[in-house]
């Protein structure tokens, strides 16, 4: 284990109350201390549910280490059944609890309840929490689906499908299912099942019943959807649906899993998204540097988006989940980079400091860090934040989650250059940084705020002028080459700063002058 301050995954038992508080029927009854109940806040707070998840924490302390555990386990299970009334219940233990070896799945089978249960082993000290959603997953269709039904299958009747991965607490997953479901039914299939979301343990025992499964989150639904084609003949999908041609690949691959022509379906779609390529404003984006981090199945769909559809050349692109570990390697591989594996965030930053884009797609952490770096920044996976669970319909997948990368990625550059516009004109009358807001006129209140400006610090070697009374530890900028500095793009003026402080320091040059700056430039472009 790693102490951290900021995490990518939490522990296995946390994917495990994904796939649970995403069903219906089923209850999770917790081995865990007082402690661990902080997980139900991630689907109250962030995901902003109307429902506590249905989970039974035992909730040991520290003085019943000394007593039975296991039947304070056993109480917890029997007492979950009796007032909750499941149809299936699943069962394991938390990082914490896994210490005390009570083996939840024994003293639950004691209890000789009359439903399913299914235990769960989640290693918590070597796996992490989309790897716990998986194997919770991929138990839940091991014990409750059962054979297909040999009835004979009518010859008018429509191609059917089960749509496997969506959870609770996945970035954008609800309405990514709604933008497939309705894709898929406008090309002529069936649902069968969807699970976990939504699904019941009854739900859950049909599965077998679809004729092919498409596989919308490996990270969650690929090792089940294995089982199902190993156990009952079904194919799953490969392709993503995340950027519009990616979705046309995925509904040519299911028109042929389903035997239907799928010609008809991609000439009557349409995306809005498309027609920028071919504008003069386009030209714009071609070229941008743009770093992509996540999870595996984001990533890699995100960086073929960006340098396929957008025009973006990706100079970074990596994951936190190891077990993708290989695709990851080999997307980067078709943009001649090298793959960055890691779920520590300071390797992340240092990485996106050193590549410097022009954009950063990536988690709420990279949001963080691009931030601090002055970088634009879209949010493309999980771990997100409140605000990337938003109240309106805006799916990653399918034509219209074409449109919505569009506007999430494209809107943070066009700011950009709005900011650096105002950046070019910062000498002029109306636009100087000291200048009052233009729309509040001459009035008494702009110059209040002028002579507020005018107050303030002016210069950064005012402010860093105490460091170097000793020794030229950090140079100094006077005040033109301040001046000089701010006429450099926005994006770029971060790495001239650092440059030319780096170039002065190595030269004992205590005052940075515009002469500095500028022979500081000369030396960095030739090497």
């Amino acid at each position: 284990m790693q102490l951290t301050l900021w995490t990518y995954e939490g522990p296995p038992h946390v994917g495990a109350m994904r796939v649970a508080t995403a069903m219906e029927d089923v209850h999770y009854v917790l081995h865990a201390p007082q402690g661990d109940t902080y997980a139900d806040l991630l689907f109250t707070m962030i995901e902003r549910l109307q429902k506590r998840p249905p989970v039974t924490y035992t909730t040991f302390q520290a003085r019943d280490l000394g007593r039975d555990t296991a039947e304070l386990f056993k109480t917890a299970a029997r007492e979950a059944f009796e007032r909750f009334s499941p149809k299936a219940m699943l069962v394991g233990s938390s990082c914490t609890a896994e210490l005390i070896q009570d083996d939840p799945g024994g003293l639950c089978k004691a209890l000789n309840l009359p439903i399913p249960v299914v235990a769960l082993e989640l290693p918590s000290y070597q796996r992490k929490e989309n790897w716990g959603a998986s194997e919770t997953f991929y138990q839940l269709v091991r014990n409750l689906a059962l054979p297909k039904d040999t009835a004979v299958k009518s010859d008018d009747s429509k191609p059917r499908c089960n749509i496997l991965g969506p959870t609770a607490l996945g970035f954008r997953h609800r309405d990514d299912l709604a933008e497939i479901r309705q894709l898929l039914s406008h090309i002529g299939i069936d649902i069968n099942v969807v699970a976990p979301l939504t699904a019941t343990p009854s739900d859950m025992a049909r599965l077998a019943e679809a004729d092919f499964n498409v596989v919308l989150y490996p990270e969650i639904a690929s090792l089940s959807a294995q089982w199902l084609k190993r156990n009952f003949a079904q194919p799953f999908t490969k392709t993503i649906p995340i950027g519009h041609s990616a979705t046309c690949d995925f509904v040519r691959e299911v028109a042929q899993l389903a035997g239907l022509d799928p010609d008809a379906a991609l000439q009557s779609v349409t995306s809005r998204a498309a027609w920028y390529t071919r504008s003069v404003d386009s030209t714009y984006l071609t070229g941008k540097r743009v770093f992509v981090f996540g999870d595996a199945t984001h990533a890699v769909a995100a960086a073929r988006v960006a340098a396929q559809e957008m025009g973006f050349t990706v100079v970074g692109i990596g994951t936190y989940s190891r077990e993708f570990a290989r695709e990851v390697r080999e997307a980067a591989a078709l943009y001649g980079v090298e793959a960055l594996i890691s779920d520590d965030y300071l390797e992340i930053e240092a990485r996106i400091a050193e590549l410097n884009p022009e954009l950063v797609l990536g988690t709420q952490m990279e949001r963080h860090i691009a931030k601090r770096l002055g970088v634009p920044c879209a949010v493309i996976s999980a771990p997100v934040h409140v605000q990337d669970f938003p109240a309106r319909y805006s799916p990653q997948m399918g034509f219209e989650g074409a449109n919505v990368l569009f506007d999430s990625w494209v809107h943070p550059l066009m700011m950009g250059l709005e900011e650096h516009l105002i950046g070019m004109f910062r000498g002029d009358a109306e636009f100087h940084e000291n200048a009052a807001p233009s729309h509040l006129g001459g009035g008494v209140h702009a110059r209040s705020q002028q002579d507020t400006a005018n107050a303030a610090p002016s210069t950064h070697a005012e402010q860093t002028s105490s460091n170097t009374s000793v020794g030229i530890t950090a140079s100094v900028w006077d005040a033109g080459a301040e001046k000089e500095l701010k006429k450099i793009p926005f994006f770029v003026r971060g790495k001239a700063r650092r440059n030319t402080e780096r170039y002065a320091l190595e030269r004992g040059v205590s005052v940075i002058t515009t002469e500095t700056l500028y022979e500081s430039k000369a030396y960095f472009s030739q090497s």
